[in-house]
């Protein structure tokens, strides 16, 4: 059999492209703003990670411009050779006492952060269990490890305990979950979790990719939200949303860090993060702890905009982050949608198979904290118009 004859036998993409209803690899023509040109027209941003607006902003942009001119633009080795500048251990001390935690490693991509922890932390005759909705990363980097992968039904503490009963005394064993769920939005039920770890001697994980610079005391994530830093063992996150960067990181108490900066087969045979974007990211921790208003104000555009979504009778959930599905259900009407609010000016994300579960497809919308409210009621205006044309 040809390797290669799964890729040939592929056809998905080309049937969407043949329907003209393909949505992905849009080409920007401009900065990442609530406001860009892509593909030579004006669209309304609300398709972003960039939570806090701050790849625009002047002095962070500086930061990253100063790095290049003084470290040049990379460093040509792993963390563990040649690969460590002065700023990335400060950077890692910042991030750390910022999350109240140890210690903290960082990898040149959030995806690599957590393949990086999970696979250096699970051992052959350990246990990871994770929530269904986890990031594809989670489970990338269960599969690495040689542990043994239950998962639990989303958010459901019932099935989790059944999971954490299942495992053998005498088995090491970790649960993961996301701290905000990159599609749904929702906030993980972390006290639960962690009162179920406690009760069955495992050990917790979160990932918070999508929590730092949202919620928590000044943007320090789902961990602080729920006051939970002693409990939780190990926040893992990215450098490429709220921090306006590139990187990831683990951040633990210093013992669990060394060992994962020791063992770690991504962190140890991958070249360490460019000076240009390791500067970004420690201008944008300093920018967000001198301005601890801003996750406050996002969550204020954020259910400003949920309250004119509802206004125009369109449903959303209500909760804090500034991810808002707009649930389509099925693929079809989904990236039909989008592409009609793409070609009226406003860029969402369609979400289908594999990133969300058959019968639970959205358009996901993301807010920045730059947006104006004007923008909200122009966007929300050309949601309303297309979704009720619909009849969804």
């Amino acid at each position: 059999m040809d390797l290669f004859e799964k890729c040939y036998n592929y056809t998905l993409a080309n049937e969407y492209r043949a329907q003209d209803l393909f949505p992905y690899f849009r080409e920007l023509q401009s900065r990442q703003d609530v406001e860009v040109v892509m593909e030579g027209k004006r669209r309304i941003m609300l398709g972003s990670n960039n939570y806090l607006g701050l790849t625009v902003n002047p002095e962070i942009i500086a930061a990253g411009v100063r790095a290049i001119e003084e470290y040049g633009t990379g460093c040509s080795g792993s963390r563990l050779l040649n690969g460590t500048l002065v700023l990335h251990r400060e950077f890692e001390a910042k991030l750390s006492d910022f999350l109240s935690k140890d210690d903290a490693a960082t990898f040149p991509a959030g995806f690599q952060a957590n393949l990086g922890a999970i696979s250096a932390l699970v051992g052959r005759s350990d246990y990871v269990i994770c929530d269904r909705e986890n990031h594809a990363s989670i489970y990338d980097g269960c599969k690495l490890s040689y542990g043994k992968m239950l998962r639990f039904r989303h958010c459901d503490m019932d099935d989790l305990e059944k999971r954490l009963k299942s495992v053998p005394e005498t088995a090491g064993c970790l649960v993961v979950t996301d701290g905000v769920f990159s599609m749904s939005g929702d906030i993980a039920r972390l006290p639960d979790i962690c009162a179920l770890a406690k009760k069955y001697g495992a050990r917790v994980m979160v990932d918070d990719a999508h929590g730092l610079g949202i919620l928590g005391e000044g943007g320090r994530g789902t961990v602080n939200h729920f006051g939970l830093e002693a409990q939780v063992d190990i926040i893992t996150g990215t450098f490429s949303k709220s921090l306006a960067s590139l990187g990831g990181f683990a951040a633990a108490n210093a013992t669990v860090v060394d060992y994962i900066r020791c063992n770690s087969r991504p962190y140890m045979f991958a070249a360490s993060i460019p000076p240009a974007s390791i500067a970004v990211a420690t201008a944008a921790l300093d920018h967000l702890r001198a301005h601890p208003e801003l996750p406050a104000h996002l969550r204020e555009l954020t259910q400003y905009m949920r309250t004119r979504l509802k206004e125009n009778g369109i449903k959303c959930i209500d909760n804090e982050v500034p991810i808002i599905p707009i649930y389509t259900y099925e693929p079809i009407p989904t990236l039909t949608m989008q592409k009609e609010l793409y070609e009226k000016g406003v860029y969402v994300n369609a979400t289908i198979p594999p990133a969300c579960a058959p019968g639970e497809c959205l358009l996901r919308c993301s807010l920045m904290a730059t947006l104006t409210k004007e923008l909200i009621d122009e966007a929300v205006g050309v949601i309303a118009e297309v979704i009720h044309s619909h009849s969804l």
